[in-house]
């Protein structure tokens, strides 16, 4: 049974407050249990308390990071959660504006059970480097 649009969407503004709030535990909080996040074909990050440690990596790389939610794609309880986030990198102060989208697919509960992160990092190194 289909969480159904409008669920889906509360769910990606809840998943975009949580990043925004700055709380690794609040981002993880999003995922099941179990669920992991694997970003650009990398080592999968599983359970919650990883996925805190994921985003608390990104919130240590990038100052004032803000996330936007620019579209939904729905399939179903297949999501593709398209994003911007915007910030300035901690080593370098430099400013970052990174896009990039995550394939979820959620359980029942409407907890996100598996996502699939990309962007493009080489950009982002790029940003990161500075003019």
């Amino acid at each position: 049974m289909s969480l159904g649009v409008e669920t889906i969407r509360n769910i990606a503004e809840t998943y975009t407050l949580a990043w925004n709030s700055g709380d690794p535990e609040r981002v993880a909080g999003c995922y099941a249990r179990d669920g992991d996040i694997v970003i650009n074909r990398g080592t999968p990050w599983q359970g919650r308390a990883r996925i805190a440690e994921m985003a608390a990596g990104f919130y240590a790389d990038v100052n004032n990071m803000r996330v936007i939610l620019d579209d939904l794609r729905i399939a179903g309880d297949h999501v593709a959660f398209i994003w911007t986030f915007t910030g300035q990198h901690a080593g370098t102060g430099h400013s970052l504006d990174v896009q990039g989208w995550e394939e979820w697919d959620l359980g029942p509960d409407g907890s996100i059970a598996a996502s699939r992160g990309w962007y493009d990092a080489e950009d982002y190194a790029r940003q990161v480097a500075g003019p």
